[in-house]
């Protein structure tokens, strides 16, 4: 992986760019950073940093086979950031994105674009992902799923 020149996210070389924080040398600076990275993870099938860059409550919850499959099944062709919101408060920050990718169906190769507006929240100075898409029982009383301590409702409820 080294031997890419240009990183998947479109912002410069892949040495300089997001393979230091796929090999965790350096952590994401913001909310941005990391959603670029994980976009470029699922370009390069880096499935542990996907994983690993989710909220801590929620990874177990992940299904890794399913991340494998459709990182893999993909072609991923560019990463346009739309929007970069990096104070919601003290701990959130919000990423609108597009990426652009290929999928092989039965009718051949055929082009999508997966638009998505991101939540993600700064827990011991890492940024992570707050996955929506997760089906975990958790009431509003319990301790948040992005290990802040807080309670859910008054940390990433509105969020997910």
């Amino acid at each position: 992986m080294t031997l890419l020149k240009n990183c998947p996210c479109g912002r410069g070389l892949y040495v300089e760019c997001c393979q230091p924080l796929h090999l965790e040398q350096q952590y994401a600076q913001n909310a941005e950073q990391l959603m670029r990275s994980r976009y470029s993870a699922f370009a390069l099938q880096q499935v542990d940093y996907i994983l690993s860059t989710t909220a801590t409550g929620q990874q177990a919850y992940l299904d890794r086979a399913a991340i494998a499959d459709w990182s893999k099944s993909n072609q991923w062709l560019k990463l346009e950031v739309v929007q970069h919101q990096p104070k919601l408060d003290k701990t959130h920050a919000l990423v609108e994105f597009k990426a652009h990718y290929c999928d092989q169906n039965q009718d051949g190769k055929q082009q999508h674009i997966h638009h998505e507006i991101s939540h993600f929240v700064l827990h011991q100075q890492r940024w992570y992902f707050l996955d929506p898409t997760l089906d975990i029982s958790i009431t509003m009383k319990q301790p948040c799923v992005c290990g802040s301590g807080k309670k859910f409702k008054q940390c990433c409820a509105q969020f997910i």
